[in-house]
């Protein structure tokens, strides 16, 4: 792969700063690989032969507070002032053990970048360009032009340093659409069970990078091939064992095979939802019955039961407050009806049981779980439904949508403030959203006038 690298000018102009200063500097990492592939990035690496204090002696402004040599540089836009990127500068540094299936027990220098990328994790990332030439000691360019992931050196080594990575591979080949290469793959598998070892909070951090990647899907197999999906979620693992395909069902796949094309299907990038659509039924592992005589399976309230355990998964994750409240919310609501005969009040009660910031959200679910079980995408039961949602929520929603407020029906009636303003609201609201009232203030304040009398 030959190609000629166009550095953007703010990088150039930072690396103008140590050259000046008599430094070596090299872009570093999965910049060059995106410089190569000619994908956008917005993580700067850089590595160096100048040591921690003589990088931070260049600028007025930067952070060094960790054990690897690692200065972190702010650039700002100098239109605006505001931090534009992050940039993280690191020395020439050599292999060292690991204690922790994490960490090097420590840091040594080394004197030269082939040194430095000796080091790395995978081919693609041990790459450095300082601006004219392009070192590869590992044929990188050459991976990448295959589209293959393969490890540094000895990949049972590389996993055994930082389990990580094993993770990471993963990441990368969703990310890239690249395929892992069969030593590393086989590494992978073999050392799956180190993954116990990393913090959940890293292994949130690149799982969501899966689910959020252009095949969320295939890095799902991934984890399932090399046996690392029994150790971050048993809870789907456990699905694959659960058949699905009975008389009077429309089902073709297992629970498992279905939730993995159901994340495939799903039609958004929200990682949340995607995350909901891989766990929307693990709660069938717990309600499967098989009715002897007719061979029917049925999954009686596994929303519920997948909601559960979807809260337990959220935990383990240690997803925000907020992401778990939607992951749960879409799981246990992923069941919802679409019938023609629905009333505005049922709707709008879903309405507000799912949320309206989840209501797309819960569609796209519904979406890739019909087309995951080999259903068409829609039917016209479900684009009637979308079309109800649309009209449901132009008329007043809640209480707060009235045109009149609690206190104009304490200066009304003559009440004081107490929980009776809030229940003549509500009956009022009731009315307006019945249709027996227009929601208009002086129709309103006539209403509550005839109560007061």
């Amino acid at each position: 792969m030959k190609k000629s690298l166009k550095i953007p000018q703010f990088v150039e102009n930072f690396m103008d700063v140590f050259r000046k200063n008599g430094y070596k500097i090299f872009v570093v990492g999965g910049a060059v690989r995106d410089l190569l592939l000619d994908r956008s990035t917005q993580n700067w690496d850089f590595t160096t032969n100048a040591k921690p204090d003589e990088i931070q002696g260049f600028f007025d402004k930067s952070i060094y507070n960790n054990d690897f040599g690692t200065v972190v540089i702010p650039i700002q836009n100098t239109a605006t002032s505001k931090i534009k990127f992050i940039f993280e500068v690191t020395p020439f540094r050599k292999e060292s053990s690991y204690d922790d299936f994490r960490h090097p027990t420590h840091i040594e220098w080394a004197q030269t970048i082939e040194e430095d990328l000796q080091r790395r994790d995978f081919t693609i990332n041990a790459l450095a360009y300082d601006g004219k030439h392009l070192i590869d000691i590992s044929e990188s360019q050459h991976d990448i032009e295959k589209k293959i992931i393969r490890a540094v050196g000895d990949p049972d080594q590389r996993f055994k340093e930082d389990a990580l990575r094993l993770m990471r591979a993963i990441r990368f080949a969703s990310e890239l659409e690249f395929l892992i290469e069969e030593k590393t793959h086989k590494a992978i598998a073999h050392n799956a069970h180190l993954i116990q070892n990393i913090s959940w909070e890293r292994i949130r951090e690149e799982f969501i990078k899966i689910l959020s990647s252009d095949h969320p899907a295939e890095g799902i197999i991934f984890l399932k091939q090399t046996g690392l999906l029994k150790f971050i979620l048993p809870e789907l693992e456990a699905c694959f064992s659960i058949e699905q395909k009975s008389p009077k069902r429309h089902h073709i796949y297992d629970v498992g095979t279905h939730s993995i094309e159901t994340l495939r299907h799903t039609p958004t990038k929200d990682p949340i939802t995607r995350f909901a659509a891989l766990l929307h039924d693990i709660g069938k592992v717990e309600t499967v019955q098989k009715d002897k005589q007719t061979g029917v399976i049925t999954f009686h309230d596994h929303e519920i039961i997948g909601a559960k355990k979807a809260e337990g998964v959220a935990y383990r994750f240690r997803l925000s407050r907020k992401q778990k409240e939607k992951l749960v919310t879409l799981v246990h609501r992923h069941m919802f009806s679409v019938q023609e005969k629905q009333t505005d009040k049922a709707i709008r009660r879903f309405i507000r049981t799912v949320g309206t910031e989840n209501l797309q959200d819960v569609l796209d679910l519904r979406t890739g779980d019909r087309i995951g079980s080999g259903s068409q995408p829609t039917s016209w039961r479900t684009e009637l439904f979308k079309k109800r949602l649309i009209e449901v929520q132009k008329k007043p929603f809640t209480v707060h949508d009235l045109k009149i407020t609690g206190n104009d029906v304490m200066k009304t009636l003559g009440l004081p403030p107490g929980p009776k303003i809030g229940e003549i609201l509500e009956q009022l609201f009731e009315k307006v959203a019945d249709g027996t009232l227009k929601n208009e203030k002086k129709i309103l304040l006539e209403e509550l006038s005839k109560n007061e009398k």
